[in-house]
Parts: structure tokens; sequence; C-alpha cells
């Protein structure tokens, strides 16, 4: 038996809107904005949340001296389609030359790196 459940996973960024908004576009979802906070919430997932951080680094990656801090993993179709999609929503690629693996790696605009991953 669990002792919780995820309620929400939380990302720090400078400006949680615009962040929500990216994510958004992505993977769907409604908005709830509350200024400094604000939720994404997905249908059939968890909660994503984005909170104001006025101080916000933005992880390096790869570096052993700025850790990545989390990732999300999100599960595509069609890996070439929805690089094109993150591109234009304002994603930067990281690790994305290798187009043998099941995988690319990007950071989203805020600096947070995130993966778009075959099914």
């Amino acid at each position: 038996m669990s002792v919780a459940k995820v309620g929400s996973v939380v990302l720090d960024c400078p400006d949680p809107r615009a962040l929500a908004g990216f994510y958004a576009g992505i993977v769907g979802g409604t908005m709830v904005d509350e200024g400094e906070w604000v939720d994404l919430k997905v249908p059939g997932g968890p909660v994503l949340a984005f909170q104001a951080s006025p101080e916000y680094v933005p992880p390096r990656w790869p570096s052993a001296d700025g850790s990545q801090q989390f990732h999300l993993d999100l599960t595509v179709e069609d890996l070439d389609a929805a690089e094109k999609e993150v591109l234009a929503l304002g994603a930067r690629p990281l690790d994305a030359d290798d187009r043998s693996r099941t995988f690319r790696v990007y950071a989203d605009p805020a600096g947070h790196p995130f993966c778009l991953c075959a099914c």
C-alpha cells in the first residue's frame, strides 16, 4: 500500500504562465492561473504546476556541476513530427542529433530538460 499519490509535479521558473502555455501546447490540458503559481490540469495525468522563482537559474545539461534537477519524459508516436511542434513552441535541442535512438533531449523555454520518447 502506498503512503501517498502524486498530486502534482512542480517546476520553478521565471514566468509560470509562459511555461505552462509551452507545456499546454505539447500535452494539452487546462491552465488555472493563480499569478505566482499556474496549474496545468492534464487529462489522465498528474497536474503540472509552475511556480514563480525570480532567482531561478536554469540547469545545464549535460554537466556534472549544473545538475539537471529533474526532467520529463514525454511519450510520442512520431519523433520527427513532435520535434517540429516543440521547436515551434520554443524548445531548443540539447541532444537531438542522434536519430538512431528512441529519444531526443530538449530544453523548455526556462531551460528545464525534457525528452521526447518514441512509444
